[in-house]
């Protein structure tokens, strides 16, 4: 049996020895609740920028980036980017090298993997212009249905649409597919869509696109063949004498944040 004092030292040690060892279960950090928010970015560098089928770049590379903002509500608000030269290569005296938009909109499942997306689009092209021009900003409203790979969308502009003079209520239908091909991670890509420009003479018309892309990590390469039905006399740069609608493959590397 071990003297008092003996006794004593042994207590102590144990006493130091408990004091000492930390007890996760007994912590009393605060955790931090995740957050409702989450933000994304992206930049994409692109052989040229087409928009429903029609060139925007006059054939030449384009830069692009954006951002997006979104709740768990599913409520999102974003701004996307992008140089240009359409409006410069439609008349001399305009300069308006950049494409802003901004959206807002909500999204949400509606049934099984049927989601709805529900928004507004504005299209901003800050720049100069002469007298009498008639300004290119557009302002639509959008309603989509995704189902899988597949998304269907209907737009409808409550502006004159991309400067044609009395073209409010113009619509545009999109009508797209990604699916994985099984294949070293591609992806076959298609698109159709029809272009509506109310009260302009030989305006509507159809685009298409197919196309193949793949993602490494947070790096996404896509490759497509963009084509349009689209009238060479309405569609031709008054400018340059390019017609705005012919076919082309285009190439894009985009990077998200």
């Amino acid at each position: 049996m071990p003297s008092i004092s003996v006794a004593k030292a042994m207590c102590g040690a144990v006493l130091a020895a408990v004091v000492a060892t930390p007890v996760a279960a007994q912590s009393t950090e605060p955790v931090s609740p995740a957050s409702d928010f989450s933000f994304s970015a992206n930049m994409t560098l692109a052989s040229q920028y087409r928009y429903r089928g029609l060139m925007q770049t006059n054939n030449k590379p384009a830069i692009q980036g954006g951002f997006d903002l979104s709740h768990s509500s599913g409520l999102y608000i974003g701004n996307w980017n992008s140089s240009i030269s359409w409006l410069g290569d439609s008349d001399d005296n305009v300069s308006a090298p950049l494409e802003m938009d901004f959206y807002a909109g909500y999204t949400a499942p509606i049934w099984g993997d049927l989601t709805v997306d529900v928004g507004v689009l504005q299209y901003y092209y800050p720049g100069s212009y002469p007298q009498g021009f008639v300004s290119p900003d557009t302002t639509e409203l959008y309603l989509g249905l995704g189902y899988g790979p597949v998304s269907f969308k209907y737009s409808h502009a409550v502006t004159n649409l991309f400067g044609w003079a009395d073209s409010k209520n113009s619509q545009y239908y999109d009508l797209s597919a990604s699916v994985p091909t099984g294949f070293w991670g591609l992806n076959l890509d298609g698109h159709v869509g029809y272009q509506r420009v109310r009260n302009v003479a030989d305006g509507n018309y159809t685009d298409w696109s197919l196309g193949l892309s793949k993602t490494w990590g947070n790096v996404t390469a896509s490759l497509a063949y963009v084509d349009t039905n689209a009238d060479k006399g309405v569609y031709t740069s008054a400018a340059t004498g390019r017609y705005q609608g012919k076919a082309a493959a285009v190439f894009s590397l985009t990077a998200a944040f």
